[in-house]
């Protein structure tokens, strides 16, 4: 499958999502949507935003914000079904929380944090638009109070009555960011993130960014894909060589000359001598 250019991208892939809410105002107004409340101001973290590693074997493209009360948010576009964003909930959580409590402050003084994943696809298969968690208490329902929620958007959602018309505009939007789709709807959130895609596709530093970035992702995959194949046939190399040992310690040398041209035999005698 071709790679998109950085010019045909949609809010969905990972870079750009990252790239435009890296702006506080298309970052608040998102929230805002997301969270139904009014927030006055907010501070993107930048550095938190593209993490690659050391060796550039995995890319990190997700969003840590705050806002004047100090309240965390961390938001991230998900469109492959890894079947850990559970977990993944969990540890972005608790980064949240080691970045929130100050050396000598009390527990209480942590603030509200929020985990948001933007997901092309149903996370919890159950048609729903949105998917809000928080932590409760089994026997009676009660909220345990310890101010952190985790929400997961389906833009495959089907109880459009159930969500407002601009979450659903938006939804739309981020699997299909054009002209037209932009067009469809009289949300105000929609348009302003929309000319906030339009610049940035016109933005030639970015557009170079994107590239290196493809670069790094696509020579750590086939350096991954050499080193998978070179140690799968070391691996077999080993294998076989333990069972011409056994073979040999068993007086069935005959087999040897077999087995390297019958692969059921191979096979065969590898799970005889659970190799």
């Amino acid at each position: 499958m071709a790679r998109k250019k950085f010019e045909q991208l949609d809010l969905k892939d990972a870079f750009l999502f990252s790239a435009a809410l890296e702006d506080p105002e298309a970052c608040r107004l998102i929230l805002e949507l997301f969270l139904g409340y009014p927030i006055a101001k907010i501070t993107v973290h930048a550095e938190h935003s593209i993490l690659l590693s050391s060796d550039f074997k995995s890319v990190r493209l997700d969003i840590y914000a705050s806002d004047e009360l100090s309240v965390g948010y961390n938001m991230e576009m998900q469109n492959e079904k890894e079947n850990n964003l559970p977990m993944r909930s969990r540890y972005y959580q608790s980064e949240l929380d080691i970045a929130a409590l100050k050396p000598g402050e009390d527990y209480n003084d942590m603030k509200p944090g929020y985990i948001i994943f933007i997901c092309t696809f149903d996370p919890f298969g159950k048609g729903l638009y949105k998917y809000t968690f928080e932590n409760r208490c089994l026997e009676t329902d009660m909220p345990l109070g310890d101010k952190t929620m985790k929400i997961f958007f389906n833009t495959k959602g089907t109880n459009p009555e159930e969500v407002s018309e601009e979450l659903l505009a938006f939804l739309a939007y981020v699997e299909d960011s054009t002209d037209s789709c932009a067009e469809k709807t009289q949300s105000e959130t929609v348009h302003k993130i929309h000319n906030r895609i339009k610049e940035l596709k016109k933005n030639r530093e970015m557009g170079a960014k994107f590239m290196l970035l493809e670069e790094l992702i696509k020579d750590a995959q086939k350096k991954a894909g050499e080193e998978g194949i070179s140690k799968g046939r070391s691996e077999e190399q080993n294998r076989y060589s333990g069972l011409i040992l056994q073979l040999a310690k068993d007086g069935r040398s005959d087999l040897i000359v077999k087995a390297a041209s019958d692969t059921h035999l191979l096979n065969a005698l590898y799970e005889e001598y659970k190799l």
